[in-house]
């Protein structure tokens, strides 16, 4: 019997650069395969041209014995593929069915029935175990809630065989994890095949029976998940080996001459209350907790995003009244946000504007004109030191991987050189190469004196980076641990604190 999928020698070039170069891929039915790499190995651009967002250069595709052409997305659809983006491709201002059902709505003539519609997604979420409302507006939802409608549009086509997931976890909690991994197994158990791109090697073992490895463009091999180990894995991706895992180097005893950054009772209206901790001269500060614990809101309150209702806030010994981000950037703060698309980057713009846009100041001449060539001096060494991936300072951000956006990303903010830095989920949606080296990146910030917070729904990441963890629950700190005492369980228990009970001290 012919595979349900049989990709051979497909290759794929852009203005500068080979994105892919003879690529192979097999799927069978009732099959999830797991396709790994480091970012710009091509994971994606192969899956864009399965799912007739590009067309291939050269080479073969086959859906059940039979070649294929792709020539768009709804060729794709007709043709059994689905495909749940990393990057979510919602319309904000629609609701929860119009989405999921966008250019597919039940009419009668030229009107729509919207009640058919609620009902219809509504019990489509019911079968998939998603709580939520099918009249709920996109834009008003969680990054995971909307991570959980891609995944119900992806599978409302009902002549779906093939389903392409990339990094469908990476925006969603662990109670979420498990209602996903229940819902492939049941795709699987219905002979639809599964392509599952991932950079957790764990969720590779729970459920990924084949992994297939690219290596920048190009086809390394495929293996049985339980015949491979993480580290054969991970050697195949990045073709280099890659540092000790090791936490940070341990810091000396702080005195309160080193505080860079202290919040003190910090409250917002809806979540936070009482919010306090210091970041030191040379230190990282964890943020660990549950999705929904305030993490993320701490951070946006600090920088002035969302306005405080109460709490101080003091830079270098000096307090400090932060009315929104450009004041928190004048008191040498810079957020690098969970959502680097939406907050972080101008997509249309290309490199070198996102990398100097928070710097540009530093590259005016004395009436004012812009000094490019300071700027693209600047870029191209951060391009060189952070290893950005493209083919030019010139290349625009929306082209470059996401591993290489969130660089661009980070190296935005070190070109403004603040002193204190918050790196909210710094590695989510980056594969394990680029993770390291973003691990050396905030050992060298650490040894440069930077105060850095580092927020992270991975534990094991949290754990390593870290001198100090902030454990929080419900809009509350809950505890307070050093890396000697620290492991998962212990902040296991305080994040899942109910703060009913009392907050630690």
């Amino acid at each position: 019997m012919s595979p349900l999928l049989e990709i051979r020698d497909v290759s794929k070039g852009f203005p500068g650069v080979q994105a892919l170069q003879d690529v192979n891929l097999v799927l069978d039915r009732g099959e999830v395969l797991a396709l790994v790499g480091e970012n710009g190995a091509g994971k994606s651009t192969l899956m864009k041209i399965l799912s007739g967002i590009y067309t291939k250069d050269s080479g073969t595709i086959s859906i059940d014995g039979q070649e294929v052409s792709i020539p768009g997305p709804r060729a794709a659809q007709e043709l059994g593929v689905s495909i749940i983006h990393q990057e979510m491709n919602l319309l904000p201002h629609l609701n929860v069915a119009q989405n999921v059902y966008l250019g597919r709505e039940p009419r009668m003539g030229p009107v729509l029935r919207e009640g058919v519609l609620r009902k219809q997604t509504q019990t489509l979420l019911e079968e998939l175990g998603i709580k939520l409302s099918a009249t709920s507006t996109v834009g008003d939802l969680t990054v995971a809630q909307q991570q959980m409608v891609e995944i119900t549009k992806a599978l409302s086509f009902e002549a779906t065989k093939i389903l392409i997931m990339d990094e469908p976890t990476s925006a969603i909690s662990l109670a979420e994890t498990k209602v996903l991994f229940r819902l492939i197994r049941s795709l699987r158990d219905r002979g639809v095949g599964i392509v599952y791109i991932s950079h957790r090697m764990e969720e590779l073992r729970q459920i990924a029976d084949r992994v297939t490895v690219l290596r920048d463009g190009e086809y390394v091999d495929t293996c049985r998940v339980d015949e491979v180990t993480d580290e054969e894995i991970i050697g195949m991706m990045v073709g280099r080996e890659l540092a000790d895992k090791h936490h940070m180097k341990a810091q000396p005893p702080r005195s309160m001459s080193d505080i860079v950054l202290s919040v003190r009772g910090l409250s917002t209206k809806h979540l936070l209350r009482d919010i306090s901790f210091d970041v030191h001269h040379g230190e990282i500060v964890g943020f660990a907790g549950l999705m929904g614990a305030g993490r993320t809101e701490t951070a946006r309150a600090i920088i002035g995003a969302d306005p405080i209702t109460a709490g101080t806030i003091t830079v270098h010994g000096e307090e400090v009244k932060i009315t929104g981000p450009h004041v928190a950037v004048k008191n040498g703060i810079g957020y690098l946000p969970e959502d680097r698309k939406r907050h972080g980057l101008m997509l249309d713009q290309d490199v070198a504007f996102n990398l100097t846009m928070s710097s540009l100041s530093r590259y005016l001449g004395p009436l004012g004109v812009i000094r490019a060539a300071k700027g693209l001096k600047v870029t191209e060494g951060f391009i060189e030191s952070l290893r950005i991936k493209t083919p030019s300072s010139r290349a625009k951000v929306k082209n470059l991987s996401g591993g290489n956006q969130q660089k661009v990303v980070i190296a935005k903010w070190l070109a403004r050189d603040c002193d204190v830095l918050i790196f909210d989920e710094p590695t989510r949606g980056i594969d394990v190469g680029a993770k390291e080296e973003i691990y050396a990146l905030l050992q060298e910030l650490v040894d440069e004196g930077k105060a850095i917070i580092v927020i992270s729904s991975e534990l094991p990441e949290v754990l390593r980076v870290s001198h100090r963890i902030v454990v929080m629950a419900q809009g509350r700190v809950t505890g307070e641990l050093s890396t000697d005492e620290a492991d998962q369980e212990r902040v296991m228990q305080l994040a899942t604190k109910n703060i009913d009970e009392g907050v630690a001290a």
